[in-house]
């Protein structure tokens, strides 16, 4: 589905994302892990066009979209999440996501005047999906509350559900367990692996909480210093000793000494 090679993102001599390459397989949840600074979140953002690779390449199904902001990536399929839910508060969790497709009748001043009707279909269907989605997240009692007062973990299922009322072919979730309690942790893993199964939605998830990508992704990939580690399974990643230096600062056997001497 995705392919990035050799992407590098400087911000002065600071090589946020250093030659990185990896694939993201049809229809899998994906996972992407590293300490802090890794590169993880500059390499979502150069993925889905928020900033401009300073090179590199990526595709799409062959076909390249590299530097393409993040308007066409949308038509495309391609969509983001982000760490901190960026909903309107202003407004309820229904319209919230009745605003998500683009091109509706409202938003042409000429079918304001002559086309009513449409109008008001239209806005009929996009309620009647937007409901769809919300019980879909088990947040239809949340429908006609401000999206602005729900809890931290319902903003992050909202923004999930932003990604259902269009065609969404592959999603970026950046730490979206970051501050959700477990019980609402669940029920986002189960949309996410409904949505999965069910619809064919491809995940790349970045995520912090071992337990919830050992649930949902693999493979798993592991970034440091701005370069991919490696990729496997999530045990194969524990067990890789390049792995566990880059979160732990040593490798096996200098971690086995430092365990025998102490």
């Amino acid at each position: 589905m995705i392919k990035v090679e050799n992407l590098h993102k400087h911000f002065g001599g600071f090589h946020a994302v250093d030659g990185a390459s990896l694939e993201i397989g049809k229809g899998s949840i994906t996972g992407l892990i590293g300490p802090n600074g890794a590169g993880k979140t500059t390499l979502f953002n150069v993925v889905a066009g928020v900033l401009q690779p300073t090179s590199g390449r990526v595709t799409m199904e062959g076909e390249d979209i590299t530097g393409l902001p993040p308007h066409v990536l949308f038509h495309k399929g391609l969509l983001r999440t982000f760490q901190i839910a960026h909903e309107f508060g202003s407004m309820s969790c229904r319209e919230n996501l009745m605003m998500v497709p683009g091109g509706q009748a409202g938003e042409k001043l000429w079918d304001t005047w002559f086309g009513r009707k449409r109008i008001a279909d239209e806005e009929r269907a996009l309620r009647a999906k937007a409901d769809e989605v919300l019980e879909f997240l088990t947040i239809e009692h949340l429908a006609d509350h401000k999206a602005g007062q729900v809890s931290g973990g319902q903003k992050k299922l909202l923004e999930l559900g932003r990604t259902m009322m269009v065609d969404a072919r592959v999603v970026f979730l950046d730490e979206v367990g970051a501050g959700v309690n477990r019980t609402l942790l669940n029920t986002i893993a189960d949309a996410i692996q409904r949505l999965n199964h069910e619809r064919g939605y491809t995940f790349v998830v970045i995520e912090h909480d071992m337990d919830f990508i050992d649930r949902l992704c693999d493979p798993v990939i592991c970034m440091a210093e701005g370069k991919v580690l490696a990729e496997g399974s999530l045990a194969e990643i524990k067990a890789n000793e390049h792995v566990i230096e880059a979160y732990l600062g040593t490798g096996l056997k200098n971690k086995a000494q430092l365990e025998a001497k102490g």
